[in-house]
């Protein structure tokens, strides 16, 4: 074994994604009741869970157990985790290092940090257990956009591989894409991290010289992209297109897939658990469900039949033994389908409402259109401002008003406007849109919200590209 990866393992959990990937749905449940009786066993060694399963039986399975919420779990964080060698002002200091994005904390624990975007940062330590599971469900259960090259070239070895996204921080996504290249040195060569707080002419810059034949990033992006493309200052012709962490609907995949000429694969994943579902040849999203539990919940709590959405929903990783994550609440509104996808697979069909928010399309003072991007400007303000329970409005074609909930202190609303401004005269050429002095005092359930005018929009919940 090398520190976070154990190749022995990896290909016995790969054989096993592999023959799970074709067979019948009650052998895919008899295998998750079989992994969830193990998670519970682990758990024993976490005070945390010793004290909330004490008392029930192997057969209890979830009935009945209490959920756990992000607030109360960080709280216990040091009593959570089943190696005492894990505590949390060590971890917090190993994420303070940017240094040190994509190293094994230790030499044996994958960590990154959630985006905070339920109220509360997050840290999640991976075991080498649940890093083989997430590279074999990565890995293999992608959908093969075209099968004769990924015939010829199931290592990626020829591909050329962009990520637009959040590179700045220990987010998931980038700390995989620096572990791939810690593991596999080549790798390096054949891949580029474009940040994207840059001004999207940088992005665009650096995307054409690159000349990538696979672009993974958030749908708005690939929406923004797309529009890049139309206008002729991308010049990039990829092969495939990767896109997670926001919702993707039918107008935007179409869009985006016309502009580029090639096919997309839409995937979700969080925090908790990186590989939660994947798309397949008709678009559809199939759960992992032999290394994942979703159970869609309403406002009071209680299970939603299938076919109908949750309000919320509760997460088991059936994978991580080193910080079990049981019954764990998702804000996400997930969708769970009993009938069976007509692409022949046998993991069940799961719908996602994540996140969704506009785009901000606005003019600077010259009145050249600028456009921002949704998890850019959160991430400016939860990175470099410390807000996390926020609503950013477009309230003109050069204005933005930023609204912060009830229990941000007083200095918070400075501080917060002063990064939006820093961030927005850097966004491009000429004049930047003016900020509203922001807002405290906004009260109601915490979420963040970056909405055009009067459009509705989603709250942002956890994702694995951030």
């Amino acid at each position: 074994m090398w520190g976070d990866f154990d190749p022995w393992r990896g290909a016995a959990v790969a054989l096993d994604v592999l023959a799970l990937s074709h067979a019948e749905p009650a052998q895919i449940a008899r295998r998750q009741r079989e992994r969830l009786l193990a998670l519970l066993e682990a758990a024993d060694a976490a005070p945390f869970w010793r004290e909330r399963l004490r008392g029930r039986r192997p057969e209890d399975g979830l009935s009945g157990l209490r959920p756990v919420g992000k607030r109360e779990w960080m709280a216990n964080f040091d009593r959570c985790v089943t190696d005492a060698r894990l505590t949390l002002p060590a971890l917090q200091a190993f994420v303070a290092d940017p240094q040190r994005i994509g190293e094994p904390f230790e030499g044996r624990w994958i960590v990154w940090e959630s985006s905070g975007s339920s109220g509360e940062p997050g840290l999640f330590v991976q075991d080498v257990g649940a890093m083989a599971v997430y590279d074999a469900l990565e890995g293999l259960r992608r959908p093969s956009l075209q099968p004769l090259r990924r015939w010829l070239d199931p290592w990626l070895l020829l591909e050329r591989i962009a990520f637009v996204g959040a590179t700045q921080g220990h987010f998931a996504s980038t700390v995989s894409m620096r572990r791939i290249t810690r593991l596999q040195p080549g790798f390096a060569q054949r891949s580029l991290g474009v940040d994207v707080l840059q001004p999207l002419a940088a992005v665009v810059a650096q995307l054409n010289d690159f000349a990538p034949t696979v672009i993974a990033t958030y749908p708005s992006a690939a929406l923004l992209l797309a529009g890049e493309a139309r206008a002729g200052r991308l010049r990039v012709a990829p092969l495939e297109l990767w896109t997670g962490g926001e919702t993707l609907g039918a107008a935007v995949r179409a869009e985006v897939e016309s502009a580029f000429g090639c096919p997309l694969a839409d995937s979700y994943g969080a925090s908790e658990f990186l590989a939660m579902a994947s798309s397949c040849t008709r678009g559809r999203l199939h759960l992992n469900a032999d290394w994942v539990i979703l159970e869609p919940v309403d406002r009071q709590g209680r299970p939603v039949p299938p076919g109908v959405a949750g309000d919320s929903a509760r997460l088991t990783n059936l994978a991580n033994h080193v910080q079990p994550l049981i019954r764990y609440e998702l804000h996400d509104r997930i969708t769970l389908h009993a009938e069976r996808c007509g692409c022949g697979s046998p993991l069940p069909v799961v719908e996602v409402q994540g996140r969704s928010d506009d785009v901000l399309t606005l003019k600077d003072g010259r009145g050249r259109v600028v456009r921002l991007l949704p998890l850019a400007l959160v991430s400016v303000l939860e990175e470099q401002a410390g807000v996390f329970d926020f609503q950013l409005v477009q309230t003109g074609p050069r204005s933005l008003r930023l609204d912060l909930a009830a229990q941000h202190s007083q200095a918070d609303p400075a501080r917060a406007g002063a990064a939006l401004r820093a961030w927005a005269l850097g966004a491009g050429p000429g004049r930047r849109p003016a900020v509203a002095a922001p807002r405290a005092g906004r009260g109601g359930r915490p979420q963040r919200q970056a909405a055009a005018g009067d459009r509705a929009c989603s709250r942002l919940t956890p994702a694995y590209c951030r």
